[in-house]
């Protein structure tokens, strides 16, 4: 082995160690109670950055969740590489179907249990572990490096698109490697090419000024309950299409070559659906699974509310309900044009004295797609097939990495995956782990392909 990998398996039980202190932080973006808690966890990774010799490490003021930036910038001739990836984690809910407290790590048969422990933490940890490796043991690195780690990207990271045009100097880089998103098997790794977009309004809709006796009022006007489920069952067809006036005009659909490249893949829809207890596929009629989950729009009903929740029974219209929707998109729809096209479908479905008012939420990202061919690909399929001893499947992510398009629009630059976690995980559920395997194999990852990455132009 080299130096580096030599330090870094002298250390993997600190680093572990240093993992399981990170991942307690509850850094939860979505909750302003801990608000204090992501720039904890913000503190956390300045000071883990200056441990491993990073120079000008900042915490760096967005309006709101911070970010944090380093750098080490003294390989003449070489690129510069910056890593991507975030520290705040999702809310915890439903907390009672965690086997054990979703901030108390836990390692079992292999795996950390525990919120973030995946997602991101425990992918983001293993980049700056890999700089500390070549920087204790030669005094430099093969690139010039800089990381970029947010606290928002569980909301959408909606203080980063002015943050990244406002400090487009400090981040400009040759490559940008994304320490968030997975492979596709233990065994088997994977080259994202593209990943959907993201957009989301709530809907309110009342009829009436207050909460009404269902004795004295039931049957003489609407209940806004009901109207609002009307109005989002219209929002699809019987087949899972959507049905909102101009939703898929701007659809790039996929060539036959890249259809016959999905269908090629060993994806088992069994398994792909066991992992969450589903019984039967269900989707846009004339898609696969797999082409349902990473090439097509989609249109997501996330929460509704209204009236009495609690036990037993309270004999009430309710005054108001509400629902949250979010959109998946993939090319070339626009987020913002989405939203609008869904609030008209909206209005023009709410019933006679019905209020209805709806409205976009923060947080959209555009679609996002790279060059098979791309250079940074290149150089991480080279790395990968040597870890793994197999070329990797080329592949699309059905999820949303809301800086994918932010640097690309702004930097000129695409995000390349690399990042280690995996679909079996549970991530954004109880009971979310990450292997401690994969966190081995991304620090050696992380050396490996800024060593590749020197060799290369972008």
């Amino acid at each position: 082995m080299t130096a580096w990998q030599n330090y870094l398996a002298e250390n993997k039980e600190r680093f572990l160690a240093e993992l399981m202190d990170f991942i307690k932080i509850p850094s939860i973006s979505s909750l302003p109670d801990h608000a204090p808690d992501v720039r904890r966890a913000a503190e956390w990774v300045k000071a883990r950055l200056e441990a491993a010799g990073m120079e000008e490490v900042s915490i760096g003021e967005t309006g709101g969740h911070p970010v944090v930036y380093g750098q080490w910038l003294h390989a003449p001739d070489r690129p510069t590489v910056m890593v991507y990836g975030h520290f705040d984690v999702q809310p915890v809910d439903p907390v009672e179907l965690w086997t054990s407290p979703p901030f108390e790590p836990v390692i079992k048969d292999g795996k950390i249990y525990a919120r973030g422990a995946a997602d991101d933490k425990g992918n983001m940890l293993p980049s700056i572990l890999a700089a500390e490796a070549f920087l204790k043991t030669s005094g430099e690195l093969p690139v010039n490096l800089k990381f970029f780690f947010e606290g928002q990207e569980e909301i959408g990271s909606p203080d980063l698109p002015d943050y990244i045009v406002a400090h487009k100097d400090m981040l400009a880089c040759d490559f940008v490697l994304s320490a968030d998103g997975s492979q596709w098997g233990e065994d088997q790794p994977a080259l994202v090419v593209s990943r959907r977009g993201l957009c989301g309004l709530q809907i309110d809709l009342s009829t009436a000024a207050s909460d009404s006796h269902s004795g004295s009022y039931g049957g003489t006007f609407i209940n806004p309950i009901q109207a609002l489920t009307n109005i989002i069952s219209a929002l699809h067809d019987d087949e899972g299409r959507i049905q909102v006036d101009g939703f898929y005009d701007d659809v790039v659909d996929l060539t036959e070559d890249q259809r016959r490249r999905i269908t090629e893949l060993p994806f088992d829809q069994e398994d792909y659906f066991s992992q969450i207890g589903v019984k039967e596929a269900f989707g846009e009629a004339g898609y696969s699974t797999c082409e349902r989950a990473w090439t097509r729009p989609t249109l997501e009903i996330n929460g509704i509310w209204g009236g009495f929740q609690g036990e037993g029974v309270k004999t009430v219209i309710p005054a108001e309900a509400h629902a949250k929707i979010t959109c998946r998109l993939v090319a070339d729809q626009d987020p913002a044009d989405i939203v609008q096209k869904i609030i008209k479908q909206v209005q023009r479905l709410a019933p006679p004295g019905a209020d209805v008012k709806a409205y976009p939420l923060k947080g959209a990202a555009v679609p996002f797609n790279m060059a098979e061919e791309h250079p940074g690909n290149l150089a991480a399929g080279k790395v990968l097939t040597a870890l793994y001893g197999k070329e990797p499947y080329v592949v699309r992510m059905g999820g949303t990495v809301p800086v994918s398009g932010i640097l690309l629009e702004n930097l000129g630059k695409p995000l390349i995956n690399f990042a280690f976690g995996l679909n079996d995980e549970h991530v954004h559920a109880p009971d979310e782990f990450f292997r401690v395997s994969s966190f081995d194999r991304g620090q050696q990852a992380y050396g490996m392909i800024f060593e590749e990455l020197a060799t290369r132009q972008g």
